[in-house]
């Protein structure tokens, strides 16, 4: 099942192709949140509930959807986590659990909005990520259990100014916190969509104007996804709608004019261009 916010902001869940409306469904007619919509207790049967319903759907543009991370929920980010994005900033990869930030949603924008460059730095780059989405509230994760916490996965568009990194790598999140700086959607995808569960073979392109910069599946990622899952809930409660973005394959610095796109198979796609 997928789950997206339409232009309109409006839910839609989608089967095969067949989406519709979540308020056209009973229960769900009041939900605005995609935090309340995974951590409601009747999430585990919303899929067969889509697959019910008559007729064709509605059409879905995600070329335009909202992004499909709440205003008010906490976007985590590992950094580090792929060894060509460490080698893109000259430096080795943490030995002890990855980079991490913590980035306000102000920094927010939809599928197709137009990057604004800071003029308070002078090499922006973009970095195409796996998302993870939180379904249930939860603290501690073990490593082996994270499947059970998390809802979906999505596709992340990361923005950093880059020479402030190069300056000091304690400046990561207001590195991080621009408008503009970062995308997450267009769709949120359940992990049943996936054969066995397993995420290991979904590749992660970043991509600048037609070209594949970087690419890798998380079998490249120095800190697997349990293992992020239990590092960024130890000792912190994460509410459902919560998004964990898993780190890069490989950042590409962006100019005015450029076309920058986020790629995760099976997932989606998130297209940008890049205004001065």
């Amino acid at each position: 099942m997928k789950l997206a916010k339409g232009s309109g902001q409006d839910i839609v869940a989608g089967i095969d192709d067949r989406w519709f409306p979540l308020r056209e469904i009973s229960g769900y007619e009041g939900f605005t949140r995609i935090g309340d919509v995974v951590g409601d207790k009747g999430f585990g049967d919303l899929a067969a509930r889509i697959r019910a319903q008559p007729g064709d759907g509605v059409d879905v543009d995600l070329s335009g959807a909202a992004t499909i991370a709440d205003r008010d929920a906490d976007i985590w980010g590992a950094g580090l986590n792929y060894r060509r994005h460490s080698e893109d900033l000259a430096t080795e990869q943490p030995a002890r659990g990855p980079g991490s930030y913590l980035r306000p949603s102000s920094c927010l924008i939809g599928n197709g909005g137009t990057i604004r460059l800071p003029s308070q730095s002078r090499r922006v780059t973009a970095e195409a990520e796996l998302g993870l989405v939180v379904g249930t509230r939860c603290k501690n994760v073990s490593r082996d259990d994270w499947r059970s916490v998390i809802a979906g996965v999505t596709a992340v568009l990361d923005l950093t100014a880059e020479d402030a990194i190069r300056e000091n790598p304690r400046y990561i999140p207001w590195a991080k916190g621009f408008d503009t700086f970062c995308s997450i959607g267009p769709a949120l995808v359940t992990l049943d969509e996936f054969p066995g569960g397993s995420l290991d073979e979904v590749r992660i392109s970043t991509v600048r104007n037609g070209e594949v910069i970087a690419k890798a599946t998380p079998r490249d990622m120095k800190y697997d996804l349990g293992y992020l899952v239990e590092y960024f809930t130890a000792g912190r409660t994460f509410e459902p709608g919560t998004v964990i973005c898993t780190g890069t394959p490989g950042a590409v610095p962006i100019d005015g004019g450029d076309v920058v796109r986020a790629v995760v198979e099976r997932v989606g796609t998130l297209t940008h261009p890049v205004g001065p």
